[in-house]
Parts: structure tokens; C-alpha cells; sequence
């Protein structure tokens, strides 16, 4: 007893003796200090900003290896490994160039352990908050997408955009917020992420499956938003305000966010509001009901001690997001809108929208509303010399889409989704060189219909969970990762009757006892299986030369529309029909990469290939004599379909910053695809048709010239310039059967900007000033995987352009205030 009395009185100090200290200064390539850099060990959870004169402090460091990560506004991330000394002080000294280099950048999303990125055999890929600032974009994962080969985006207006990777989107793709799988309604094309872009302050992405760590949905990769921790000096509260305007829609952005840390304990909170009205381009003018009002609310509180870290989060996202449909006069080309329900709904007698709808702040009656909660929490703990990692999260997703001009307040389609999510990881102790890790995740997930009118899918549940063992070792220069998994997902639904209802006129939910009821959606039940591995190794050859490969087999099963949708959603105007035969979806990928790194130059070439068994997609729906089903007037049906896929492609990129000029920098990017149907089920007279993969986008690539101004004794620092190209090539392998899809012309945009920050007296910076126009020359132009492209509703038209043009020249001017 007096031994364990003993141990208990020790273990305070015990845990204490377990721990270091970090301390250095940030410089720039001219020994300058970069005061107010942030530094952070990504692993641990922990982190400082630096002084004035750019030193930093980070106590409470656990001993043993660290990596940490300096970042400034104008600089690029640099990362620095460690060993942390028990009760002692490391010095570590940080060097920050001017331009952009993220091969060296540590990631945790693909890897399950923090790694470099040139290191994963797996395809990653990371954007940084300075670079998503640069830009004036309408949500994340369009900031994403112009900073990430390979990445791509299905939108609806400019508030709605679905992430792709190397060609497959949808729930192939899974979103996380902070490592929490983001469930919402992903199935539909007008769904957007629930996410505030103001609060990420880092994005990575894993291009290829990462089923292996995630389960299913993440077959085509991860697209992890990472909020940023906690870094200003303890015992001080600090944040940032902002404020944007964007000319194209009127777009008013502000964000407010503050945070506070002392002796291990960590909070932030932040809010943001948009507001926009209907953008415009030069073919359509502005086009009805693509506004937006949204308002995200993020809180944060935990601590960071020797033992490990643990933080809870809140967030709270509304959304009223108009739909637009298309409708228009068909001489005029005027938006005209719907004021009579949909079968007394006459499409060519509509009347035209005025003007003044046309340039309001207003939300239209049509539109819909999104509210999305999440409550989570992660854990860290050293545990029998290996770390434990434990993340718990619920979420709820409350969707209504109101789309009954004859009664606004009644919504057509009203679903409540809620989630409650796990993921469990143990990283072993490293033997022998040996680094393994297991872990399980998993979710369970309720559907529920509200007051409604339009079912496209049923109220279900769903159970899901599986476990896997990752393995990693380093022989020399050459590093091996390898792992298995194995998943299982139950899915049920009971009887679901719809029928009309007095009332209020329209149909709604019924029994099979309710008068005129129908039973739309059978009872189902079905239990889906699947393994994924994956086996990479990358080698570096030389300081400056890495090479990686990876085989992968990724699982994923359908999705419930897929399965069991049968009716109208109606922001979509689209009549889907399930399956309920639909095997799960195995694909097995192999990808090749060769990185070069050097002070003055980044290079990497990145080539895959994808095979996919049971591969599911939409397709028209044809009665008999070949023309289009059409259930509901003025909507068009699809029913899915699945065959094989094969998917190949490449990614490509250099950053250059000559020595001698070392105030420029030159990036360029490029990304091809090819997405063909590998076992076609149409008759032969269509397949030449149906050759071709739908939502595959053309061949893309972007380059930037940016220049930077050297650092004087002035008062505006960072001080650059840029001038950005956006190319797209031609789009003529599209999906053509049943005119699901059409070809796509190419085009070039061209984007200019600037910015600078304000400093006081002591150099901290007092305000940030970017300026960003895009589309300078105005140009008119549809994106291959633009919905809109497809909101047509005559054959022909007086101008010859059909469907709806993607936004206009756009003047983009954000400030940024941090105290």
C-alpha cells in the first residue's frame, strides 16, 4: 500500500519528467525574423506563435521524435524534425522561403501516422489557408480544386459543388471535417458540403482509395477540411476578423473568430455569415434563383497536456439556398418562374422574372434549406508506449427543398439524417523499425421523411462498421506500408406508403390502411461485405529524387438512392430510379509517382489506373419506342445501371523560384482523365455511345506567376502580385447515350491579383488586403461538370447557346484583421 500511495504522489511529477521543451526563431532566406509565424506539431496537437522578433516557445512537448511545422502569411510551410530531450530545452532554427513548396508538408489523413508527403506511397495532396485566401471563392472545395491536380467539382450554381477525384465523386468520395466523416444528402447533384470555408485552415486530400482507413465511400479518396487549433501566446485572447465582397453576385462575406490557450487548456470560437445574390455572366445575364444566405457558428474547447490532448467540438451550419431551373422565354431568352403547381404548370406560359428579382438580396419562395449539427470530440493518449487515438461524433442533417409556388411554406421534400460515428486507432510502439497501427470506425444512421410531398428515397437505417491493421517499416532509403480491412454495412427500410393527403392537397406519407395509398418503397433488407488492402512503398533514391508506387483495392457499397430511390427530388428535377440487385463496388487502382525536390524547384509526375467491378451510374430512362420516360411533367428520369469501369490518367506539376530572381515563383499544374465503360450492357448499335464514362472532366491545367516584393523598412510587407491561367481542353468523350451528356468546348481564363499586409510600428501585421479578379476578359464558357450546363428546355435557341453559362469576370476583395 505505501508503495502505491507512493507511486500516485510521483505520478504528477512522473509525467512531468516525460516531457521537453521547443524553442527557436523563424527567419527568412535573408536571416530576417518573420515575427507572428505559427509553428505546431500536427501529431501532438500542439503549438505557438511567435514573437515580434520571430522566436518560440512550445512547452509540455512529450519526449522523443517530433516534426514540426512552420507557417507566415507570404511564406512557404516548412517543416523540421526533432528530438525532444526529457526535462530539457531544443533548439530548433526554421528558414521560410517566399514561395510555395508542399512536398515536404506533414500529413495524417491517408497515412493514419503523420508523414511527410513525399513519403506516402499513397497520392496526397495539401492546401494551405494562405492559398485558399488567395482566391475568391464561393466554398471550399472550389478553393480546393484551383490548387489541387486531380481534384474537380460537379456544381450546381456557385454555392453547390461536389467534390471528384480523377473522375468519381458522389459518396466515392468521402468529405471529413476535422477527421469526422461528413454525412449529409452527398447522393444529389444540388447537395453541397455544410462546411465554413473561413474557419479551414488546411485541406488534404488523398487521390486513389482509402478504403483501407475509412471503410466504404472512400473508394475514390478523402477530401479532410482541417480547422486550425489554438497558436497565439498563452494567456492572451487572439483571433482575426474578416471581411469580403465579391462584384459578380454581391457576395458579402464576414467571420469573426477569436481563441484563447493557457496551461494546456484550448478554446476558439467563430462565426460567419454570406449573403449573395444571383451571379451573372454575359450569354444568360443574371441567372434566377442562384442566391444564398448562410450562417455557420464553430466553437471549440480541450486541453493539450503531457498525457495526451482532447478536444470537443460544436458546430452549427443554416443554408437557404435558391434553386434555380432554367425556365425561360423562349424568344426573349428571359428567366421566367413557375406559379402554378406541376400539373397545371404550363413551362411555355410562364411569366418573366423582373428585374428586381433579378438583382435582390431576397431568397425566393423556391429554394431550399439546409441545417446541419455536429457535436464530436477527438482524443489523444500515450498509452503502454504507443498513442491512442478515439473520435465520437454525432450529426444531424435537416434538409427541406420547397418547391410549391401555390403553397411556399409547404416543403416538397423534408428529410432529417442523423449519424452517430466512431473511429478507434491504437499505434503499436515502434519494434525493430516497425511501425503498426489498428483501429476500427464505423457509423449507424437514421432517415426520417418530415412534412413532405416528394419521396425520391425511403426512411431507413443503416449499420456500419469494420477494422483494419496497417503496417510500416523502412529499409534504408526504401519505406514499405501495407495494410487489410475488412467492412460490413446493413441496411433496412420498412414499408413506406405514400398517399394523398386532404389536408393540404398534395401527397404525404401514409399507411397501408390510408385511403389511395400506394406502397412506393418495399421493405429491404440487405447486409454488404467487402475487403480492401492496400501495398506502397516509396524509395529515395537521392536527396532530391523520390519514387512511390501503390496497389490498392478499394470496397464501397451502394448508396440508398442507388439501391432504393424511386420519386422526384425535386431541386434536382430529376425522377430517379433504384436497384435493389446492386452488388457493391470493387475497384483495384495502381498509381505511380516520381517527385523532385530542390531549394529552386518542385516537380512531380503522378500515373494511375483504376479498374472498377460493378460500377454504378445514371442513365436516361427509354420507353419502348426509344423516348425519354417522363413521370413527372417537366422533370426527366434516370435509372442507375452498373457495369465495369476503367479509369486512367495522370497529374503533373512544377514549382520553380530561380535563385537568381528569388522575389518570383512559377507554378504549373495539369490533370488528364479517361473514364470508359469497360463492360457496357447497351445493344450494339448504342454502344459507341455509351463508350464513355459520365461527370469525366477534360483535360485541365493551371499556371500562376506570382511575384513578390523584397521586405523593406516600410510598413506594407508581403506585398505581391499574380497572374493566374485556367485552361480546359474540349470535352468530346462524354457519356452519350439517351443525350445524358454533350460535348463540351474548351476554354482559357485568365485571373489577376494582388495583396499586401499592413504592419505597425513593432512589424506585427494590422491588415491584410487581397484583391483577386477572375474571368477578366469575361469570357463565356460552360464547365464540363457544370449541372446547369443541362437546364435547358427547347431543342434550339435564337443565340445558339443552350443551358446556363458558368459566373462571369469577377472582382473578389477580402481583408483580413488579426489582433
Amino acid at each position: 500500500m505505501k508503495h502505491l500511495l507512493l507511486a500516485l504522489l510521483m505520478l504528477p511529477r512522473l509525467l512531468c519528467a516525460q516531457t521537453g521543451t521547443l524553442r527557436g526563431t523563424v527567419r527568412d532566406e535573408q536571416r530576417r525574423p518573420v515575427p507572428y509565424a505559427s509553428v505546431v506539431l500536427p501529431a501532438a496537437s500542439l503549438g505557438a506563435t511567435a514573437d515580434g522578433d520571430g522566436r518560440f516557445e512550445i512547452t509540455a512537448v512529450p519526449a522523443g521524435p517530433a516534426r514540426l511545422v512552420a507557417s507566415a502569411v507570404g511564406y512557404a510551410t516548412a517543416t523540421r524534425a526533432a528530438t525532444v530531450a526529457t526535462g530539457a530545452a531544443t533548439d530548433v532554427q526554421f528558414t521560410l522561403a517566399p514561395a510555395a513548396a508542399a512536398l515536404a508538408d506533414v500529413v495524417v489523413t491517408g497515412v493514419s501516422r503523420a508523414t511527410e508527403v513525399r513519403r506516402s506511397p499513397v497520392p496526397i495532396a495539401t492546401l494551405g489557408r494562405r492559398e485558399i485566401s488567395l482566391n475568391a471563392n464561393t466554398n471550399v472545395i472550389d478553393a480546393a480544386v484551383r490548387g489541387i491536380p486531380g481534384l474537380s467539382a460537379v456544381t450546381t450554381g456557385p454555392n453547390v459543388s461536389k467534390p471528384f477525384i480523377r473522375g468519381l465523386g458522389y459518396n466515392r468520395v468521402l468529405t471529413l471535417y476535422n477527421g469526422l466523416r461528413q454525412e449529409g444528402q452527398q447522393w444529389g447533384d444540388e447537395h453541397g458540403v455544410e462546411v465554413d470555408g473561413y474557419d479551414i485552415e488546411r485541406v488534404e486530400v488523398v487521390k486513389g482509395p482509402a478504403s483501407l482507413l475509412y471503410g466504404s465511400d472512400a473508394v475514390a479518396g478523402v477530401v479532410n477540411l482541417l480547422p486550425a487549433l489554438p497558436s497565439g501566446p498563452e494567456g492572451e485572447l487572439h483571433g482575426d476578423a474578416l471581411a469580403e465582397y465579391q462584384s459578380n453576385n454581391g457576395l458579402v462575406g464576414n467571420s469573426l473568430g477569436i481563441n484563447y490557450q493557457k496551461n494546456g487548456f484550448q478554446t476558439s470560437f467563430r462565426a460567419s455569415h454570406r449573403l449573395a445574390r444571383d451571379y451573372r455572366n454575359s450569354v444568360d445575364g443574371p441567372v434566377y434563383n442562384t442566391g444564398f444566405r448562410e450562417l455557420t457558428l464553430t466553437g471549440m474547447a480541450g486541453v493539450s497536456k503531457p498525457w495526451g490532448s482532447s478536444h470537443w467540438y460544436l458546430t452549427l451550419y443554416d443554408n437557404r439556398q435558391e434553386i434555380p431551373d432554367g425556365s425561360r422565354d423562349s424568344l426573349s431568352r428571359r428567366f421566367t418562374r413557375q406559379v402554378f403547381e406541376s400539373r397545371t404548370d404550363d413551362i411555355k406560359n410562364r411569366p418573366l422574372v423582373s428585374d428586381e428579382d433579378l438583382h435582390s438580396y431576397t431568397i425566393a419562395p423556391l429554394h431550399q434549406r439546409i441545417r446541419h449539427y455536429r457535436v464530436f470530440t477527438k482524443t489523444q493518449v500515450r498509452l503502454g508506449g504507443g498513442e491512442l487515438h478515439l473520435l465520437l461524433g454525432a450529426q444531424q442533417n435537416q434538409r427541406e427543398e420547397f418547391n410549391h409556388p401555390t403553397a411556399p411554406a409547404q416543403a416538397g421534400l423534408a428529410l432529417r439524417l442523423t449519424t452517430y460515428t466512431y473511429d478507434v486507432r491504437y499505434h503499436l510502439p515502434t519494434w525493430h523499425g516497425l511501425e503498426a497501427s489498428l483501429g476500427s470506425n464505423g457509423m449507424g444512421q437514421l432517415n426520417r421523411h418530415q412534412n413532405a410531398t416528394d419521396f425520391p428515397i425511403p426512411n431507413y437505417d443503416l449499420l456500419d462498421a469494420g477494422g483494419f491493421v496497417l503496417l510500416k517499416k523502412a529499409f534504408g532509403k526504401l519505406e514499405v506500408s501495407g495494410g487489410m480491412r475488412y467492412d460490413t454495412r446493413l441496411v433496412t427500410w420498412q414499408d413506406f406508403y405514400v398517399a394523398p393527403n386532404p389536408a393540404t392537397g398534395f401527397d404525404g406519407a401514409g399507411g397501408p390502411r390510408t385511403p389511395d395509398a400506394a406502397l412506393q418503397f418495399p421493405a429491404f433488407r440487405q447486409r454488404y461485405r467487402g475487403v480492401s488492402a492496400s501495398l506502397g512503398a516509396s524509395y529515395v533514391a537521392t536527396e532530391r529524387l523520390t519514387l512511390r508506387a501503390n496497389l490498392a483495392r478499394g470496397y464501397r457499397a451502394p448508396n440508398i438512392p442507388e439501391i432504393g430511390s424511386n420519386g422526384l427530388d425535386p431541386g434536382a428535377h430529376i425522377v430517379y430510379l433504384g436497384n435493389r440487385g446492386f452488388q457493391p463496388e470493387f475497384s483495384w487502382q495502381q498509381d505511380v509517382g516520381v517527385l523532385w525536390h530542390q531549394p529552386e524547384l518542385d516537380a512531380s509526375v503522378e500515373l494511375f489506373h483504376n479498374y472498377v467491378q460493378n460500377f454504378i451510374y445514371q442513365g436516361r430512362l427509354l420507353n419502348e419506342a426509344g423516348q425519354p420516360v417522363i413521370i413527372v411533367p417537366g422533370n426527366t428520369t434516370y435509372q442507375f445501371q452498373q457495369a465495369a469501369a476503367r479509369l486512367y490518367g495522370l497529374e503533373a506539376s512544377l514549382s520553380w523560384r530561380p535563385a537568381a530572381l528569388p522575389w518570383l515563383a512559377w507554378n504549373s499544374s495539369a490533370a488528364y482523365v479517361n473514364g470508359q465503360n469497360a463492360a457496357s450492357t447497351a445493344p450494339e448499335h448504342l454502344a459507341a455511345a455509351a463508350r464513355y464514362l459520365p461527370l469525366i472532366p477534360p483535360l485541365r491545367a493551371r499556371t500562376e506567376l506570382r511575384a513578390t516584393l523584397p521586405a523593406h523598412t516600410g510598413r506594407l510587407t508581403g506585398t505581391y502580385f499574380r497572374a493566374t491561367v485556367d485552361g480546359s481542353a474540349a470535352q468530346n468523350r462524354f457519356y452519350a447515350l439517351d443525350n445524358t451528356e454533350t460535348a463540351t468546348a474548351g476554354y482559357a481564363l485568365l485571373g489577376l491579383g494582388a495583396g499586401t499586409t499592413y504592419t505597425n510600428r513593432a512589424g506585427r501585421g494590422v491588415a491584410q488586403l487581397i484583391v483577386q479578379v477572375d474571368n477578366v476578359f469575361d469570357t463565356a464558357y460552360q464547365a464540363h461538370l457544370n449541372r446547369l450546363k443541362y437546364f435547358e428546355y427547347y431543342a434550339g435557341s435564337p443565340t445558339g447557346r443552350t443551358g446556363i453559362y458558368n459566373p462571369g469576370r469577377n472582382v473578389g476583395v477580402k481583408v483580413l484583421v488579426p489582433f
